[in-house]
């Protein structure tokens, strides 16, 4: 009997897999709960990094994961979700917020934090036009990259995170960050400026 549920779940998982975000997050408020777990799955990693790269603690990340999904579901559960097709920038801002809210109360700025084993320059695929720090570089070692990137000023990292991690257009990480797009686009390009410049200073090879 068992056996027969798990070939079931493991159908009308199947058959979301192929929804688009839209159509899930409608199936889930039709009720269909694998239609959320599907959405949970599309996007756990990239938000669960986002938030680790923010805080720099996984079980106060791990915290803030659970947070943000309850938040979700109680939006989407309510019918007050309005982002048609920007599901993941939409969560990627309620997570977001979730740290300043965290940092605001003990009042410590954030770190940025790579996923283990990963190197920055192997997840972060940004492309700033007109300029010449749209060449990533990359196979740096973590420890590395990591120390180069707290000597970022917090703005500069931000930006980077929401980018890459939450699929944000700059005018997206403006209104999560409360900035103007120029000011966006700059804190990005001084941010890959910045890294070049360390790595040169370091005599990493470019």
């Amino acid at each position: 009997m068992q056996s027969g549920n798990d070939n079931s779940k493991g159908t009308i998982m199947k058959t979301c897999e192929a929804l688009t975000d839209t159509q899930l997050i409608l199936n889930f408020q039709e009720g269909n709960c694998y239609a959320l777990e599907t959405l949970i799955n599309r996007y756990k990693d990239k938000l669960f990094s986002s938030i680790l790269f923010l805080v720099k603690d996984k079980f106060l990340a791990e915290d803030l994961f659970q947070e943000t999904f309850l938040r979700i579901i109680d939006t989407l559960r309510n019918r007050r979700y309005n982002e048609e097709g920007k599901f993941l920038p939409w969560a990627m801002r309620i997570a977001h917020n979730l740290c300043v809210d965290y940092f605001r109360k003990v009042k410590r700025t954030p770190a940025i934090l790579t996923q283990d084993k990963k190197d920055i320059f192997d997840v972060i695929h940004v492309v700033v036009e007109d300029h010449a720090e749209h060449h990533i570089i990359r196979n740096q070692s973590y420890e590395r990259v990591h120390q180069m990137l707290d000597k970022l000023p917090e703005e500069q990292r931000e930006v980077i995170v929401l980018r890459h991690f939450g699929d944000m257009s700059f005018k997206e990480i403006a209104e999560t960050t409360n900035c103007s797009i120029n000011t966006a686009l700059g804190r990005m390009r001084y941010g890959l400026i910045n890294l070049r410049k360390m790595m040169m200073e370091k005599q990493i090879n470019l």
